[in-house]
C-alpha cells in the first residue's frame, strides 16, 4: 500500500517522498507543478442536502397543502424545534458586537459544560402571526419537555389567538425530542389533545432537511444575531435578549423559564403506543399523523351500533378487507388472477419441500396429513403486503394468526415466483403499526371521508 494513500497530502511530505524515491525535490516547487496540473487547496464544499429521500419533494408539498388547509380555516401553524444548548456564565458568544476600541468583553478561557448551567431553548414559531415563543429548560431536552413548552404557548398565547379553533398543525423535524420515531413524543401530544379538545396533527419534514423548517430562518436566526457577542450570563439575561428579538417583518417573541425535571430513559410500551388515538394519514402515516381528543373518539365509540363496533375491532380484519387495492396495489380481480396463476407453482413447490425432508416419495394420497399454515392465497397476499413494505414480519403475523417465521418463510418462497411472472410491487408510502392503524385506513378508504389532516 502507498505510504501516502491515508497520510495528508501536503507539498513537505509529497516532497520528501519524492526525495526518498531518489527525486530531490523541493516543498516550493511540488506547490509549483500542482497548480501547472490545475490543481489548488479546496476546503469541502456544503451541496449534499440529506439523504435525498425519493419522497422528499413529494413531503414537502404534503405539508405544505395541510398548513393552508389549516390556515384558511383559520386554525394555528406552528414550526417547533429545540435550538442549540447554551451555557450559562462567563463563557464566549460567538459573533461581534460594537464596543470602545480596545475593550471586549472578558470571558473565561475555556468551557466546561459539565460544571456550568445549562440552557435549552425549545421554540414555537406561529406561521400565520408571526410571532415566537421560547422555553428555556434547565433540565433534559426530551418529548416531555418538548410537549410541555407547546402546552405553555397554548395556554399564553394560542387559546386567546385562535379562541375557535378545533384543529393545530405542528411542523416538526424528523428527529430529536420531537422526531416522529420517538414513542414519547406521540403519548405526550396524545395527553394535550386531550387537555384542549385539539385534533393535533404532525408533518415532518424529510430527513437531512432540518434547516429547512420555518422556525430556523424565521425565528431562531434573529436570536443568535440578538445575542451575538454577548455572554448569557443568567437565565434571566438570556429571557430579556430573546424577548426582545424582533426583525423587520414584525416579528414579536416571548419567552419563559421552565425548571421543571424532566428525566430521561422513560420506555412506552407496545400496548400504550396501539392504544394512542391515533391516525396515520394515507401519505407516509409515518411522517403525517392526527392524533385525536380521547373524548371525542370514547364518543364515537358510545354512538356507534353494535354491528359498528364489531366492524372496528381489529380482530375482524378479513381477508377479503386486506386483499383491498389501497393495500396490495393491484385490483382483486389482478390479484384473485395473481394467485390462480401461481397456485400450481406453489403446491409443486410445497410437495417438491415435503419430499425432500421425507426423502423419499409421497405415501399417502395428497391433502391428507399436516395441513398447511398458510393457504396458497394467504402466501400470495402475504408476500405482496410485505414487498409493499406496509408492516412488519410480527404484525403480519397477528393479521395471518401465525407466526413472524411463517411470514418470513412464506415471502421467501413465493416471491421467486413473482419475480419469474415479472410481478414486482411498489413499495406504499402508508406504514401501519397495529391492527387498528389498518383498520382506520380500511374504514376511511370505505367510507371515502379525507382525512381532516
Amino acid at each position: 500500500m502507498s505510504p501516502l494513500r491515508w497520510t495528508t497530502k501536503s507539498t513537505r511530505k509529497l516532497a520528501a517522498e519524492l526525495t526518498r524515491q531518489g527525486h530531490r525535490v523541493s516543498a516550493d516547487t511540488v506547490a509549483g507543478l500542482l497548480r501547472e496540473e490545475g490543481f489548488s487547496l479546496q476546503a469541502n464544499t456544503k451541496t449534499i442536502e440529506g439523504a435525498q429521500h425519493p419522497d422528499r419533494d413529494a413531503q414537502f408539498r404534503y405539508l405544505n397543502e395541510q398548513a393552508r388547509d389549516h390556515r384558511d380555516a383559520g386554525d394555528p401553524v406552528i414550526s417547533v424545534d429545540s435550538k442549540k444548548k447554551e451555557l450559562i456564565g462567563d463563557y464566549k458568544n460567538a459573533g461581534h458586537e460594537w464596543l470602545p476600541a480596545g475593550q471586549p468583553v472578558r470571558v473565561k478561557t475555556h468551557d466546561f459544560p459539565g460544571q456550568a448551567e445549562k440552557a435549552i431553548p425549545y421554540g414555537i414559531y406561529d406561521m400565520v402571526a408571526n410571532t415566537g415563543w421560547v422555553s428555556i429548560g434547565t433540565d433534559h431536552d426530551t418529548a416531555a419537555f418538548a410537549v410541555a413548552s407547546i402546552r405553555r404557548w397554548w395556554q399564553a398565547v394560542g387559546r386567546h389567538d385562535y379562541p375557535r379553533a378545533r384543529r393545530l398543525l405542528i411542523t416538526a423535524d424528523g428527529g430529536g425530542s420531537n422526531g416522529y420515531r420517538t414513542r414519547g413524543w406521540k403519548t405526550q401530544l396524545a395527553d394535550l389533545a386531550v387537555e384542549t379538545g385539539l385534533e393535533i396533527t404532525v408533518c415532518h419534514l424529510p430527513p437531512g432537511t432540518s434547516k429547512w423548517n420555518k422556525i430556523e430562518h424565521r425565528l431562531f436566526s434573529h436570536i443568535t444575531m440578538n445575542w451575538r457577542g454577548r455572554p448569557l450570563t443568567s437565565h434571566e439575561v438570556m429571557l430579556q435578549t430573546i424577548a426582545a428579538t424582533t426583525s423587520r417583518t414584525g416579528l414579536t417573541v416571548q419567552a419563559e423559564l421552565d425548571s421543571g425535571q424532566y428525566p430521561t430513559g422513560i420506555r412506552v410500551s407496545d400496548d400504550e403506543i396501539a392504544a394512542l388515538p391515533i391516525t396515520r394519514h394515507r401519505f407516509h402515516g409515518d411522517w403525517n399523523y392526527t392524533l385525536h381528543p380521547q373524548h371525542s373518539m370514547d364518543t364515537a365509540t358510545i354512538n356507534s351500533t353494535p354491528e359498528e363496533a364489531l366492524a372496528d375491532r381489529p380482530t375482524r380484519l378479513s381477508r377479503h378487507s386486506l386483499q383491498d387495492p389501497e393495500l396490495t396495489g393491484m385490483t382483486r380481480r389482478q390479484l384473485s388472477e395473481l394467485i390462480d396463476v401461481l397456485t400450481p407453482a406453489m403446491e409443486a413447490q410445497r410437495e417438491q419441500v415435503l419430499r425432500t425432508r421425507r426423502g423419499h416419495e409421497r405415501l399417502v394420497a395428497p391433502g391428507t396429513g399436516a395441513k398447511a399454515k398458510l393457504t396458497s392465497a394467504d402466501r400470495v397476499l402475504v408476500t405482496v403486503l410485505h414487498l409493499r413494505k406496509l408492516a412488519t414480519m410480527d404484525l403480519l403475523g397477528q393479521l395471518f394468526n401465525t407466526t413472524a417465521m411463517t411470514i418470513s418463510r412464506a415471502a421467501k418462497e413465493v416471491r421467486p415466483l413473482l419475480e419469474a411472472h415479472d410481478v414486482h410491487p411498489p413499495a406504499s408510502t402508508a406504514r401501519f403499526r397495529t391492527r387498528e392503524d389498518i383498520a382506520r385506513f380500511l374504514d376511511a378508504d370505505q367510507t371515502k371521508i379525507k382525512p381532516t389532516c
